[in-house]
């Protein structure tokens, strides 16, 4: 690849990142989201490093997350032994951020979540152990925070990683949230996605 290409490629890769302004001016459009009933918008399984395939249909387990899925394959460096981490089986992120920072849906799983749902996912909304019905299984909210790092960075853009990562991005956990199951079931693309009551 020449010089001129590789600039050309990298600016339209530039082009394609949401801007600082962009992302503040498309924050009521997040904040509007539902709070209690919403909509799975999207299902995304996970077989090996940086493989994405979408799903209609996804079956949650208890042991396993999203059957298919390379989470307690991969298991988390920070873990003793490598193990996967219990509390980041499962990886939710709001589907009107996703929409505003990957410019289109086709780009939505570079982030790497699981499952993109039209709902307020801000820690006001849904603090740790809330329980959501998601399809026929319950999945519940963690305390381990989900961030933005190198690799959302390079994929979305270092506006988009430091506002996922700020103070106001983090009121609103844009970059997502995760879960565990506690009850396994099926669910369907555009199935729903609800509070339970305590």
């Amino acid at each position: 690849m020449g010089i001129r290409d590789k600039q050309l490629q990298e600016r339209n890769q530039v082009e394609m990142y949401t801007s600082q302004m962009e992302l503040e001016a498309g924050i009521d459009a997040i904040k509007s989201s539902p709070a209690d009933e919403g909509i799975v918008r999207k299902i995304v399984c996970r077989p090996d490093v940086d493989e994405r395939h979408e799903l209609q249909e996804a079956q949650l387990d208890l042991a396993e997350g999203l059957v298919g899925d390379n989470w307690r394959r991969k298991g988390f460096y920070k873990a003793a032994g490598g193990r996967a981490h219990p509390d980041m089986q499962l990886n939710l992120m709001n589907a009107r951020a996703i929409a505003l920072i990957a410019r289109t849906e086709e780009r939505w799983q570079l982030a790497g979540d699981q499952f993109y749902v039209d709902l307020d996912l801000s820690p006001n909304n849904l603090p740790p152990g809330t329980r959501l019905q998601i399809g026929e299984a319950i999945i519940e909210v963690t305390a381990e925070p989900h961030l933005g790092c190198s690799k959302f960075m390079a994929r979305f853009g270092r506006d988009a990683a430091r506002y996922v990562n700020s103070d106001a991005g983090k009121a609103l956990n844009l970059r997502g949230i995760n879960a565990k199951v506690v009850q396994p079931g099926k669910v369907v693309s555009g199935s729903r996605i609800s509070k339970l009551d305590a």
